[in-house]
């Protein structure tokens, strides 16, 4: 297919692999949505306070904000003006609204249709029977959620989920009332992402969150994306990433598939990127097949297990010796495998994995991050502990 090229069938879009993410059309896709969606005034004033220390933080990702130096309009990306556009869209869903859209044909819409057609306004209710949406006063919405949960039979019938969305705040209160209705049925976003994340980290690490700032990422000699595409998800990361490369750091990217972001980022906050190539993020990409990351990293533990007894010093053993436990039994399981073995079930060519090795057996500073692309399989517990 030609550059450019776009074929539509069912609604998707087929064109060329892109080579590079965000740059200046990042900038003017992320300006169109808010304008259009929030006025010039409104866009301002927005976009303006956005992840600011006197601001609000972005509802777009979990992407922390820098302890010191922040730019001085632009501390978001594209999906960041996106999202914060759709918060505040001057959009309204009315009664009327959903007395023109039934139930059935609403199934039939796209979450980015569903999200472009605006705010609530009132309260909605759907009877029984009826397949629209009707409106209820408050007074009559907080009689019926409360006659549903007096017949329960116990309060841990109930789930009280919510969302990142939501302010600390609220969420303190939602806590606070979950508890006295007599329940710790509470699961977040957060806690549905990253469950195995938290399990798997306490029974190997023994704490059960990351172990790394925000500033460690750009003095990192090896950062290692694995299961995620921030160029999609979180693109305030690229500009992470993109400090870590200019400072000489390499970063090996695993996953099914490549990402335009991981492969080159024109930081749109460096208008000189605007006319130069930017920057290449990705130095070695292995491109494993669907949930064959714990026979990768088997491979490259084997591999690089097999340089130690060959007198390179790639382990910490002194650490190791301290530190941890079962160390022998670890090693015991990966001589089990072979790397032929693994490099065909991985997908990964014995060559790639030699080359992540060579990267990994001489750096001291090393960080591994990861997202859903590993904790939402069901072996995700054990993709985090390998």
């Amino acid at each position: 297919m030609s550059k450019g090229t776009v074929r539509i069938k069912n609604k998707i879009r087929v064109r060329e692999t892109a080579q590079y993410a965000a740059g200046l059309r990042g900038v003017r896709v992320a300006l169109y949505h808010a304008v259009t969606e929030m006025g010039l005034f409104k866009s301002w004033k927005a976009l303006a306070t956005l992840n600011q220390e006197k601001g609000f933080d972005c509802p777009g990702c979990a992407w922390p904000d820098p302890d010191d130096k922040r730019s001085l309009f632009t501390e978001y990306c594209e999906n960041g003006a996106k999202a914060v556009a759709e918060e505040a869209t001057n959009k309204r869903v009315d009664p009327f609204f959903f007395s023109q859209h039934s139930i059935e044909e609403m199934l039939t819409w796209t979450d980015y249709e569903i999200g472009k057609s605006g705010r609530l306004t009132h309260p909605m209710i759907l009877r029984e029977g009826s397949t629209y949406y009707e409106p209820i006063n408050w007074e009559a919405s907080f009689e019926v959620i409360a006659h549903h949960l007096n017949t329960l039979e116990s309060p841990d019938e109930a789930a009280f989920y919510t969302s990142g969305r939501s302010s600390n705040e609220a969420a303190f209160l939602w806590g606070l009332f979950a508890r006295a209705y007599g329940t710790n049925n509470m699961p977040d976003c957060s806690n549905m992402c990253h469950e195995s994340t938290g399990v798997a980290l306490s029974q190997t690490l023994g704490i059960g969150k990351g172990s790394v700032l925000l500033e460690d990422l750009p003095k990192a000699e090896v950062i290692i994306v694995i299961g995620q595409n921030p160029g999609t998800n979180h693109p305030r990361m690229l500009s992470a990433l993109q400090e870590c490369k200019l400072n000489g750091g390499k970063i090996i990217t695993i996953n099914p598939i490549e990402e335009a972001g991981l492969k080159r980022f024109k930081n749109p906050q460096h208008p000189s990127d605007f006319f130069k190539k930017g920057t290449i993020i990705t130095d070695l990409f292995l491109q494993v097949k669907i949930n064959e990351d714990v026979t990768l990293l088997k491979a490259i533990m084997l591999r690089l297990s097999q340089m130690e007894d060959q007198g390179h010093h790639v382990f910490d053993n002194d650490f190791i010796q301290k530190k941890t436990t079962g160390f022998e039994s670890f090693l015991k399981n990966l001589q089990s495998h072979t790397l032929e073995q693994l490099s065909i079930q991985s997908g990964i060519s014995l060559d790639q994995i030699n080359e992540a090795c060579d990267i990994l057996a001489t750096a001291k500073k090393i960080i591994i991050c990861w997202a859903m692309g590993l904790t939402q399989h069901k072996n995700g517990v054990e993709n985090i502990k390998e």
